[in-house]
């Protein structure tokens, strides 16, 4: 067999790749806008990211119904939308969606969607198990109008853009190119060019000794630290971030020993590194680090401390706009793995998230970025009199869509109303502000073995499911979890911040007092 090493196959692909995006700009419109014009979107939620990461979440297989928002599309009584999954979706999951749509029958919303399965509930991407299989793709290009279809997905690689161009239809997401801006250097190169403030930290290294020494070269500039945060090039949802306690170490801190019995003694501390997961060790993470990378960054210290984020997106026409801020729920042995959010972020600095987003995204634009982006930050309260009430540095940028997409995309599907930048604030039609807490990660033994139908029943009887007519109740996601994990997602939504969290607090009591009932 003669293999065909030339390099020009590739250079045309990047090309092909490069002019279907640009057909973006005439097919794309904001989800606000009330469209008339003939679309089709096909929407494959694959998350391409590292499978033995995603091990280490609890149903993880399902977290493909988290984009099941994107219905909103069939709002517009002329979009046609696809979706994909790995497994079938039970049809009341649908149902529920579609019932939730304002202003559509969802008898005529049903007609407009069309439902794919792989049928393959293996450990891979989707959208791998998608170019495994050339007669689904075939059914999926006969089923779609190349001059009108885009494709969108949860994060973009090398998969989407094959997926892409096998499918001749344009990819809303980012150049699986430029995904170094959203690696933890990357990220680190971005803030410092923006001028963002940020912790500390090292350049990138791929060894055990390298890692050993850029960590030493942070302690020595830092020698105040207590943490170290070790983190993976490329990770998610805190699962990549490992913590280097200090004080343990204190005969060979800086004053103390030489930078060599520094390096040596770091090199043996590694294995005793505190893990989100429990179940991970040095000799797997380390394996990671080989693979992707790590560095050494300053952990932030605070008596009071927040996690807000700012999301943006970077339309076909390369313009930046902020879509919405959240306090981010964390959770985990050192508070570094998302469980949930509250929108909007605090007042206090929801502004300056917003500026510090706006000047991230045209950097990010200016690179040839696009689609949705979110940027991490901490946040400590400062001593009384000081300038500003909280200091803010960046953590990391995601160039994909996060926990904090859908959640708002909820918000948007139940209640018609617009994101305010001036204030950061979300108000419907009639100027009633908006607020919702949300969690991916209301999981409990006792909630195996629910249905969704259960859920619906225990809901409705409890008078908490999402109200039209006011506008505030709960919304569900992730209800494929339910029966085998105990999981769900849920959008709890309020006329005040706490009246979103007592929403959140009712929809936890019914569920325990409905499942303890069945117990006894």
């Amino acid at each position: 067999m003669v293999i065909n090493v030339s390099p020009k196959p590739l250079v045309t692909q990047e090309s092909e790749f490069r002019r279907l995006q640009a057909q973006l700009s005439s097919r794309w419109r904001p989800i606000d806008e009330f469209d008339l014009q003939e679309r089709q979107i096909l929407v494959v939620p694959s998350l391409s990211l590292d499978q033995q990461e995603l091990e280490k979440i609890a149903g993880v297989h399902h977290y493909e119904e988290r984009l099941l928002f994107a219905l909103i599309r069939l709002r517009n009584p002329q979009t046609r939308l696809t979706y994909v999954t790995s497994q079938p979706l039970h049809p009341s999951i649908i149902d529920y969606y579609l019932e939730l749509l304002p202003g559509i029958p969802s008898a005529h919303a049903r007609d407009r969607l069309q439902l794919f399965s792989t049928y393959d509930s293996s450990k891979k991407p989707l959208t791998q198990k998608l170019l495994e299989r050339p007669r689904l793709l075939a059914q999926i290009r006969k089923s779609l109008d190349p001059d009108q279809a885009y494709m969108v997905c949860f994060n973009s690689t090398s998969l989407e853009r094959d997926l892409s161009l096998a499918l001749g239809i344009p990819l809303l997401a980012l150049d699986p190119d430029l995904l170094y801006w959203g690696t933890k250097s990357g990220s680190r190169e971005i803030f410092a060019e923006c001028g963002i403030p940020h912790p500390d930290g090292s350049e990138l290294v791929w060894t055990q000794a390298d890692l050993a020494e850029v960590t030493a070269d942070l302690w020595q500039r830092q020698p105040h630290l207590r943490r170290i945060v070790i983190k993976l090039n490329q990770g998610f949802s805190g699962e990549g971030n490992a913590l280097l306690e200090l004080a343990p170490l204190a005969a060979v801190a800086p004053g103390e020993a030489s930078r060599r019995e520094r390096v040596e003694a770091l090199q043996q501390a590694f294995s005793q590194l505190r893990f989100q997961c429990p179940i991970e060790t040095w000799a797997h993470f380390y394996t990671k680090v080989r693979e992707l990378g790590a560095i050494a960054e300053a952990f932030i210290e605070g008596d009071s401390k927040r996690s807000p984020s700012v999301q943006g997106r970077i339309t076909p026409q390369a313009e930046v706009e902020i879509l919405s801020t959240h306090d981010q729920v964390l959770g985990g042995p050192d508070g570094q793995i998302f469980l949930g959010c509250t929108f909007p972020a605090d007042a206090d600095y929801r502004l300056e998230l917003q500026e510090m987003g706006r000047r991230i995204g045209q950097a990010l634009a200016a690179k040839g970025a696009l689609e949705r982006y979110g940027v991490d930050f901490i946040a400590v309260r400062q001593p009384p009199g000081s300038p500003q009430p909280w200091q803010l540095q960046a953590i990391e940028i995601n160039l994909r869509k996060g926990g904090t997409t859908h959640p708002f995309m909820a918000l948007k599907l139940l209640v018609e109303g617009r994101y305010e930048p001036e204030d950061g604030m979300f108000y419907t039609r009639n100027g009633q502000p908006k607020f919702y807490r949300a969690s991916d990660n209301l999981q409990k033994p006792a909630y195996r073995g629910l249905l969704p139908s259960d859920l619906m029943d225990i809901i409705i009887s409890h008078r908490l499911h999402f109200n039209s007519s006011y506008g505030t109740g709960a919304a569900f996601h992730l209800m494929g979890c339910l029966s085998e994990y105990g999981k769900l997602g849920i959008t709890c939504i309020g006329n005040t911040p706490a009246a979103a969290g007592a929403i959140y607090d009712q929809v936890v009591a019914a569920l325990d007092r409905e499942t303890a009932a069945f117990d006894e």
